[in-house]
């Protein structure tokens, strides 16, 4: 939803010498050995988000190209595997290598809200991450791997003409069709199991959607700085309450009209040179690397689209709104705006995160994400 309305220096080399460090010389202060301590952790931490990313890239690519894994072509799913139970509790690791800030602290056991509950005597602990307009499931990677360490079950969607999804964005007409990978994935699930819906930006609309349709299959629904809309309401209808108040998202957007000039847009894409001011202004310069090339145009008819919300249906599963406090897309006005319209169950707000916080302070959401899973 917030998407509608450098860098490598070369290393300064000292010239080789010959000369031997003289025993008397005094010994490498603890500053210097501190700072090559710390490169030498950062280093560790990048390589292993490297891994994470590459691995979850190889999955996707043979999803694609029809290889052996069994999931649906629709959809980029990741399970856990057979070890996940088996270090369910081991110390979830920060998937992030940038130097962490007081506000997204590495978690330590007793910070865990409800340590005494194990992962498996849950209602549920399959978390589905459901992504917002132009994103795609790559943008959960930290996510996916911090929840699977902690022993939970983890199923990322890409929705039609996201991510590795094939189809053509512009050809998208409906809601329905643009939500059908999540909506097959939920009906594919087998009766009595319930899952934790995940929504992020316009992927609140389409959580939203699904609630309506499968209530008895969410056990909790999950807003990040989400569209949260009343039943009549559309995406766009929640966008226009910030209409001129935001000139950074005006500025961005670039309309699409592969029906002609004169007919609507059918899709809109976000100007690569603002990607990062408004939707990864605290993020690190990777990870917004990483959306630079993999974001795609989020199509313009569900954004149109009034949602059709009723009590027994939509209002029977439990919904919290994660608050984003930096967020330049979703300003906090905005998302205030729709928790009032709409109350739900528990708020929380989530310091120093932007628009991404997946990618801003992984740690941070992970430990709400943990929390409100064990909410009884």
């Amino acid at each position: 939803m917030g998407n509608l309305c450098s860098l490598l220096k070369p290393n300064n080399q000292l010239p080789p010498t010959t000369k031997k460090r003289s025993s008397n010389a005094p010994p490498l202060s603890s500053s210097n050995r501190w700072s090559r301590s710390r490169k030498e952790k950062l280093d560790d931490a990048a390589l292993r988000e490297q891994a994470i990313a590459a691995a979850i890239l190889y999955r996707q690519h043979q999803q694609q190209n029809g290889g052996s894994l069994k999931f649906d072509r629709s959809t980029s799913l990741r399970y856990p595997n057979g070890s996940s139970k088996k270090n369910a509790n081991t110390l979830p690791r920060s998937s992030s290598s940038r130097a962490r800030s007081l506000t997204d602290p590495l978690l330590q056991p007793h910070q865990l809200v409800n340590q005494g509950i194990k992962v498996d005597d849950l209602e549920t602990n399959h978390f589905v991450l459901v992504h917002g307009g132009g994103f795609g499931a790559w943008c959960w990677y930290k996510t996916i791997a911090l929840l699977e360490e902690g022993g939970y079950k983890v199923s990322a969607v890409d929705l039609t003409g996201s991510g590795v999804h094939s189809f053509e964005t512009n050809n998208i007409t409906s809601m329905s069709q643009y939500v059908k990978p999540l909506t097959d994935f939920l009906e594919k699930l087998p009766e009595g199991e319930k899952v934790i819906l995940v929504g992020h930006d316009f992927g609140g609309a389409c959580i939203s959607y699904a609630m309506e349709l499968f209530p008895l299959k969410i056990s909790k629904a999950l807003f990040i700085a989400a569209a949260m809309m009343k039943t009549g309401q559309s995406t766009l209808d929640i966008i226009s309450q910030q209409a001129g108040s935001n000139d950074l998202m005006q500025q961005a957007q670039i309309f699409l009209y592969a029906n002609g000039n004169d007919c609507p847009p059918t899709s809109f894409d976000l100007e690569k040179s603002l990607l990062r001011d408004l939707l990864f202004n605290l993020c690190p310069a990777k990870d917004v690397a990483l959306a630079s090339v993999s974001m795609r145009p989020t199509p313009f008819a569900p954004v149109l689209e009034k949602l059709s919300l009723s009590d027994l249906n939509y209002g029977s599963v439990r919904r919290f709104y994660i608050q984003t406090l930096e967020d330049n897309a979703i300003p906090i006005t905005l998302q205030e705006n729709m928790i009032n319209a709409s109350p739900p169950e528990k708020v929380f707000r989530l310091k120093g995160a932007d628009h991404s916080p997946f990618f801003s302070k992984p740690q941070a959401l992970h430990k709400l994400l943990v929390e409100i899973s064990k909410i009884p």
